[in-house]
């Protein structure tokens, strides 16, 4: 894995992109994992070129989550092409470590656990209760175990992801491209069953 040369490029200072930066120009990977480093919390950079294109051969989503990062990492085959902060669970809340296929989407969704509090774009990963979703991202982890994404990321995440897209949460630095490591583990196999049920 590239953690070195990755962890490198922490101390890059802040950008702080708010929009899909570098939409128009299509920057190359390396430039997307630079911006990525130095984001301030509530931000993020997506230049995903197959949004725009014209039937394009589309390649798989994965999303990768590194807790000690504090980020969430897009790609398409293994390229990445968007990256934001995020806030994962709290000390006693933890998020959960493991490869897990979307289990169900939601445009708007209130939670079943924490006074119905607001999910915008949630996406599930597991049934007890830890998704994806906008939310407060003050750039450290601070939620009850789900990933909060800025809003306008978490928006654009929702529309080119399916149930069944896998997301990989890890307490590993992440590289610019997608490792092939991190799939080749017996987390793996997490939720496998809960998303066969979905199908029945």
């Amino acid at each position: 894995m590239k953690a070195f040369a990755f962890a490198a490029l922490l101390g890059v200072t802040t950008l702080g992109f708010a929009a899909p930066a570098f939409a128009e120009e299509g920057p190359a990977t390396a430039t997307i994992a630079q911006a990525a480093a130095a984001l301030a919390p509530n931000r993020f950079v997506w230049a995903d070129p197959q949004m725009a294109a014209v039937d394009p051969v589309v390649q798989p989503v994965t999303v990768v989550v590194s807790l000690p990062m504090q980020r969430a990492y897009v790609y398409r085959g293994d390229t990445m092409v968007a990256a934001a902060s995020v806030s994962t669970g709290k000390d006693g809340k933890d998020t959960p470590v493991g490869i897990f296929p979307i289990l169900q989407k939601r445009e708007m969704h209130r939670s079943n656990l924490y006074n119905s509090a607001p999910m915008p774009f949630m996406q599930r990963l597991t049934w007890d209760g830890v998704a994806l979703h906008a939310g407060n991202n003050p750039g450290f982890p601070d939620s009850h175990g789900c990933i909060r994404l800025p809003s306008a990321f978490a928006k654009k995440l929702f529309s080119i992801t399916t149930v069944g897209t896998n997301v990989i949460v890890t307490d590993q630095m992440v590289g610019d491209h997608l490792d092939p490591a991190l799939l080749d583990t017996e987390a793996s196999q997490a939720n496998q069953a809960q998303l066969a049920s979905l199908e029945r």
